[in-house]
């Protein structure tokens, strides 16, 4: 650490100051090395970082735009890129938008964690953010990082949303509720009929939604995910990633879709803010978006995946009690014995690593979540050195 950097560290506490918190992952360093240790190496399935190819219309939309990349992109996203974005959501979900109604992200996350800043800009009378109770982190640490409340919202046995338990002087403070469908970390769908019950809740409350559909194509089977638009476009918005769909996670390229003003909003205060996705991303993000035949592929593999887990993981006594979704595994004791960590710790010593389901929230205390990026081959390894290091549970 730099000179004067702990004693700075001090002051901002002492001033009452922002002081980041460790980063979720960062508290698996331990676990990480006892399951590094292991011959053969680590399984990773913690953070849920594709390892499989990229398609190879995306590599070579990548070389043809390079050397066109002399000037700056547009901010909100090519004309190209908010096209594609358009019809891929017509086709895959059955919703039409028009160009205008999409803007570009520097992938998903960013947007996660600018979003409740740039709405609370717009609109300073409302201070807090609702979010899932087991959820995606970077949701509450958006609010936080712009100066907000959070409430997070409890869920239902099917690790759903119940609305019923906002009490009502939280949703009148309430600026902005994150939903998540396929959910991270559970796996849990919506139907179009829950998605109309979430808005219509919002909507009479004044309440913007914002949907992170990152997952919509890995639902459980081609043509089931459901948008939030499904429900309309007013006081909605949704946030789609290229990530895992295409594997292009390393190129950092998303996508926020829904109600017009709240999109040119978005898009004006991120021209200001010089928020751009790179010129040969987005032509890589069209050939991805244009390209169904990869996203199949995709899907065929977590089937396969997800089938020798929930197996494998079954006979040692690791139950599965999320949603359908096709990247996550939620996993928990069938017996109850054991909270995510001993779980955790339990996989680490035979070389998997996992995620306890307390960094999503203390309501998921319970359970560990298992990500399926990992290789088949590498998935086969962890059963078996799982098999092999003690009786089965």
């Amino acid at each position: 650490m730099p000179d004067g950097a702990p004693e700075r560290a001090a002051a901002d506490r002492s001033n009452g100051g922002f002081v980041p918190p460790p980063y979720p992952h960062d508290r698996l360093a331990a676990l990480r090395r006892l399951a590094d240790a292991v011959p053969g190496g680590m399984v990773d399935c913690s953070v849920g970082s594709p390892t499989d190819p990229m398609p190879r219309a995306v590599l070579d939309a990548l070389g043809r735009a390079a050397p066109t990349a002399t000037g700056y992109p547009s901010a909100v996203g090519s004309r190209e890129l908010r096209v594609a974005a358009g019809a891929w959501l017509e086709r895959r979900a059955g919703v039409r938008v028009d160009p205008d109604q999409v803007v570009a992200c520097v992938g998903a996350k960013e947007l996660v964690a600018s979003l409740p800043r740039a709405l609370h800009l717009r609109n300073p009378s409302r201070d807090t953010v609702l979010y899932p109770a087991v959820a995606y982190p970077t949701y509450e640490m958006g609010a936080r990082l712009a100066g907000l409340r959070t409430w997070p919202v409890p869920l239902d046995d099917r690790w759903h949303l119940d609305l019923r338990r906002v009490p009502d002087a939280e949703a009148e403070r309430a600026l902005l509720l994150w939903c998540n469908h396929p959910a991270n970390p559970t796996g849990a769908v919506i139907s179009e009929g829950q998605a109309a019950d979430v808005a219509e809740w919002a909507r009479a409350r004044g309440v913007i939604v914002a949907s992170d559909e990152c997952y919509l194509e890995f639902a459980g089977a081609v043509g089931t995910g459901v948008t939030m638009l499904a429900a309309g476009d007013a006081g909605i918005l949704t946030v789609h990633s290229l990530s895992k769909r295409s594997n292009m996670a390393g190129l950092r390229v998303g996508f926020v879709v829904g109600d017009p003003d709240l999109v040119r909003y978005l898009g004006e205060l991120r021209r200001h803010a010089g928020l751009m996705v790179p010129t040969p991303v987005q032509a890589a993000a069209v050939a991805a978006l244009d390209d169904d035949e990869h996203v199949a592929v995709q899907l065929a593999r977590y089937g396969e995946r997800r089938r020798l887990m929930l197996e494998g993981l079954a006979g040692h006594g690791l139950v599965h009690d999320g949603g359908p979704a096709w990247f996550y595994l939620w996993l928990r004791a069938a017996d109850g014995a054991d909270d995510g960590w001993e779980i955790a710790a339990r996989l680490a010593e035979a070389g998997t690593l996992v995620a306890p389901g307390d960094l999503y929230g203390p309501a998921g205390a319970d359970h560990v979540r298992l990500a399926l990026t990992q290789p088949t081959e590498r998935l086969r390894l962890a059963l078996e050195r799982l098999a092999a290091s003690g009786p089965a549970a």
